[in-house]
């Protein structure tokens, strides 16, 4: 049984190096091509090309192909001819395809030529691997390491090495469920689908697999199997015993015993008595621990033994994934071998984060509408056997798109229900389920805050929380109430009404056609029609107000700013004649856009008539839908009203943009009331922690850093508060190197002198250094430049990506 590629299809692997990544004013640099059949490489072609221009800086950084190499190689013209022939006619393979053939395209080479894309194969067979760029996926497959990234040649024999290996991958499926994508795929004109073909062709040559017949259920998680809590009375509560976890961080105590390099830090230790006590006598504190205090285990101790001891659920809430990620798969893993009891814990998310999995069976049934949605669709269909979570962390969602999709699929769509899902074992209520069961329950600050704006329905009830990362919680309830509309999200949302052919109208009326009769469904149809003039005229109104916004802006912002840049829309600016223009192109589409949101909510009225006079199937998680896109659709034109015509005291409005991007928002102007109102005044426990609470008081002296302006911007003046210091001298053990030659970073010349002082400045302590960025362009940039003179220098480099 053969586990190969099939070696009956030659394919060709290209990759080019450019100059930029607009092919109609950047130019090739270096081309190459790998054709290969099977697992066997049967051609090779590469040329440095002539841009006749000077390269960028950055592109001799990023690629080391310098001026002198391309000015001696020979132009596009003359090599034209060579890479059509060492294409052929051949099946094109590319790493994200579109950018390589953009540019062969405008040399008029390859055009039309059927192309597959490695990346969105990637992310279909290989949901689980995170990251999808080239270098991430070689690492992730153990492939052969090339010599040189960024050069034609050997990106061009890595992808071709990627392909083989999706291909074994590929072979490994299911045979039905390979069959399903196949049949979906040949439904609309979807490239990959010529790659699953193949490999459906060769398991039904080689007798793998016989052909599907109902379309099971693919998410069969293990049930959870724990028993909900009980809390004790509250004349019952049984206090944490200090002293006891005390002892289990003295040397010979639980924690060195299971822990061999365990280091004891009277930090923590100060930490653990603080929280504890806040227990007991159920305090809200404050408490700052600085970094390297083992601040996760300082509070994760003692909540556990709270909540075990009486019944009680804590939850846990932090600002980043990667810290829950790090409780729920280590802390509290770690934590549990050394507990004399058995500690439930478990992870719960906003709704969006899960998939529906009852939609997607629906979804199953009636096909993707794109080729956009196939690629996810296949996707899923392979995750779902696989994931115990269906959380969409999971996955990669790589364009517009796809998010829209996902919204159709997800939990917060109004199809799914508790008593329609709960039976069939969704995601998010198996999670809820979960979630009821434990003792630590870690979520997010934004799904802490939802539950807070939805009347505590969202968590399970609890009046003990901890807020990890508090840092943060002041702009995670500003950003939980606020509103951002950019024209990419509304463009995704005016289509699910004026596609003739796909989208949520769509589907209402193929539901409905094939379930009424002929005079009622065109009745139907007649208002579909009616949404869909309405919806298109909302498009080309859409189109005017962002553009007017574009031309207001052009007053305010520097247009080569590299930087997001932000107008606040106070009354002088309001005052503008430009900004009256803007308020005229917004009043324009208002009118649709009100009539559009309307006749939605008239149609799902029409269409619950439907339902309950034909009893059509599946009609009513449509009719849900639709009444979820309309609310949807109904609050995004009050809040852009609101933000552009009829502004509130309590809040603030700004226009923002990132190069093309221009977005509209609003947020409220103070938040401390509501965390008061919320957290502090419903919560018996409330213990807020971070590394960095305290701001210096006047005069800059550290050493009188306080929690005023904390407690002043969270009202939280009547709390308890602590600080333990750091186990780390940095006073005698770190040395800050602030360069003072430098250009500002907008300045030409920054990155060249960055570089440099890197370079100086490992070289000087022998390596031995650590460099962090908030870009990941600039972070491989830089670390492509300074690679060849820390080698000269003896210094090893190494890159986290």
């Amino acid at each position: 049984m053969s586990k190969n590629p099939d070696a009956t299809t030659t394919y060709v692997a290209v990759d080019v190096e450019t100059t930029g990544l607009n092919p109609s004013y950047d130019a090739i640099i270096e081309v190459a091509a790998v054709a290969f059949r099977g697992e066997e490489i049967v051609d090779e072609y590469s040329s440095l090309v002539n841009p006749q221009r000077d390269l960028p800086p950055f592109i001799t950084r990023l690629t080391g192909i310098t001026q002198a190499m391309v000015d001696d190689a020979p132009s596009m013209i003359s090599l034209r001819s060579k890479i059509k022939r060492a294409l052929g006619d051949h099946i094109i393979v590319g790493h994200n395809v579109s950018f390589d053939m953009g540019f062969l395209e405008a040399e008029r080479i390859g055009v039309g030529q059927h192309r597959l894309d490695t990346l969105t194969l990637a992310s279909i067979l290989l949901p689980a691997a995170g990251r999808y760029n080239l270098e991430a996926l070689t690492q992730y497959l153990h492939l052969p390491t090339q010599k040189e990234s960024h050069r034609a040649l050997e990106d061009a024999r890595r992808t071709a090495d990627l392909f083989m290996a999706l291909y074994r991958q590929a072979l490994q499926l299911d045979y039905s469920l390979l069959e399903e994508i196949v049949q979906s795929g040949q439904n609309m004109r979807w490239p990959e689908n010529t790659f699953f073909q193949s490999a459906l062709a060769q398991m039904t040559r080689e007798g793998r697999g016989k052909r599907r017949g109902a379309l099971n259920a693919l998410y069969q998680p293990p049930k959870p199997g724990g028993q909900l809590l009980v809390p004790v009375d509250e004349d019952k509560v049984q206090p944490i015993d200090t002293d006891r976890l005390d002892g289990l961080f003295q040397p010979g105590g639980a924690l060195s015993g299971q822990f061999p390099d365990f280091e004891y830090r009277p930090q923590q230790v100060e930490m653990v008595t603080a929280v504890a006590n806040a227990f007991n006598k159920s305090q809200h504190l404050l408490i700052e621990a600085g970094t390297g205090t083992g601040k996760s285990i300082g509070y994760l101790l003692p909540a556990a033994y709270w909540a075990a001891q009486n019944g009680r659920r804590v939850v846990i809430s932090t600002n980043t994934i990667n810290l829950q990620d790090q409780l729920v798969h280590k802390d509290i893993p770690a934590l549990q071998k050394i507990l004399p009891f058995t500690l439930q814990a478990a992870i719960l998310k906003g709704k969006s984060n899960y998939v529906c999995t009852r939609l997607f069976q629906q979804m199953r049934h009636a096909g993707p509408n794109n080729a956009e949605e196939m690629a996810l669709y296949a996707r899923l269909l392979i995750w779902l056997p696989t994931t115990q979570a269906g959380d969409v962390a999971e996955l990669s969602l790589r364009s517009q798109g796809e998010r829209f999709l996902w919204a159709r699929l997800n939990a917060e769509n109004e199809g799914c229900t508790a008593d329609k899902c709960a039976s069939e074992g969704c995601p998010l209520h198996i999670a809820r389920r979960r979630a009821e069961q434990a003792h630590l329950l870690i979520v997010n600050h934004a799904l802490l805050l939802a539950d807070i704006a939805n009347d505590n329905r969202v968590l399970p009830e609890y009046v003990d929380l901890v807020v990890d990362e508090a840092h943060h919680l002041e702009a995670a309830v500003t950003g939980g109430l606020s509103f951002k509309a950019d024209k990419p999200f509304l463009e995704a949302l005016l289509e699910e009404f004026h596609k003739p052919r796909a989208g949520l109208l769509a589907d209402v009326q193929n539901r409905i056609r094939a379930a009424v009769p002929g005079e009622v469904s065109q009745s139907l149809d007649g208002r579909a029609d009616e949404l869909r003039n309405q919806a298109a005229l909302a498009a080309t109104r859409l189109d005017e107000l962002y553009e007017t916004i574009a031309y207001f802006l052009r007053d305010h912002f520097n247009q080569r700013s590299q930087y997001a840049q932000q107008l606040r829309l106070m009354p002088p600016i309001r005052q503008q004649r430009m900004f009256e223009e803007v308020v005229l192109a917004w009043e324009n589409l208002h009118k649709p856009l009100a009539a559009l949101s309307e006749g939605v909510q008239k149609l799902a009225g029409a269409l619950a008539d439907m339902i309950n006079a034909y009893g059509i199937e599946e009609g009513e998680d449509l009719r849900l839908t639709l009444v979820a896109r309309g609310r949807l659709l109904e609050d995004t034109r009050k809040q852009m009203n609101e933000t552009l015509t009829k502004p509130k005291e309590t809040m603030i409005y700004w226009l923002e943009q990132f190069k093309d991007r221009i977005s509209i928002h609003a947020a409220p102007l103070h938040i401390g009331p509501l965390v008061e109102q919320h957290i502090f005044g419903t919560k018996e426990t409330v213990i807020l922690t971070s590394a960095t609470l305290r701001t210096a008081a006047p005069g800059g002296n550290n050493n009188g850093a306080t929690f005023d302006y904390l407690r002043q911007r969270l009202h939280a003046s009547h709390a308890e508060e602590a600080a333990v210091g750091s186990p780390f001298d940095y006073k005698n053990s770190t040395l800050v190197y602030l360069p003072t030659d430098i250009p500002e970073p907008n300045q030409p010349g920054y990155q060249r002198y960055v570089e440099q002082a890197i370079v100086d400045l490992a070289t000087a302590l022998g390596g031995r250094t650590m460099v962090l960025f908030t870009s990941f362009s600039q972070l491989a940039a830089t670390a492509k430049a300074i690679e060849a003179p820390l080698k000269q220098a003896g210094v090893a480099r190494s890159e986290e990506r």
